[in-house]
């Protein structure tokens, strides 16, 4: 049963980007199962020794954008709550949290989907190349826009980045 145990074990990190991705935990897990069962239903079509995490998360990233086209049933709130940290945080760390959940909030879709799979997920530019089906120079480029607009969001500035024009 190497197949039904592998994806078991990717249950959490899926989860957890869902919850990242989506802000709140229902809408995570609903996402989480709409690809379990697309993952189920396409199990054929997986390669055996190739990346399971990549293709589970190839297959997220596609129910996500299907989810997007549509209107959603509830509206993303940055205000609800995180999962909770595994150590009790301080309540600085608290307000941080805080800060970078409504941060997140504020990227892009693209950004906030190449941010997390990067930063939350750890994996390579290649992976997430693979799983959001871009060009590799795209997600770097995404990565450095969502980098410097979380960074300018958390710093208080709320316009929109400059762009210089180059001639």
């Amino acid at each position: 049963m190497f197949g039904r145990d592998a994806i078991v074990t990717e249950i959490p990190r899926l989860r957890r980007y869902a919850q990242a991705l989506v802000g709140d935990a229902a809408r995570a897990d609903d996402l989480v199962q709409d690809t379990l069962e697309r993952a189920l239903n396409k199990w054929l079509l997986w390669r055996r020794g190739s990346d399971l995490r990549a293709w589970l998360f190839t297959i997220m990233h596609n129910v996500f954008v299907n989810q997007i086209r549509t209107p959603p049933l509830v509206e993303f709130r940055a205000d609800e709550a995180m999962p909770e940290a595994q150590t009790r945080a301080t309540q600085a760390d608290g307000l941080a949290l805080r800060d970078l959940d409504r941060a997140l909030a504020e990227l892009s879709a693209d950004q906030r989907e190449v941010l997390l799979l990067i930063g939350l997920e750890e994996m390579s530019y290649a992976e997430a190349s693979q799983v959001l089906g871009v060009p590799l120079g795209t997600v770097m480029s995404r990565l450095s826009r969502a980098r410097v607009r979380l960074g300018a969001l958390l710093d208080g500035q709320t316009g929109g980045a400059s762009l210089k024009v180059v001639k």
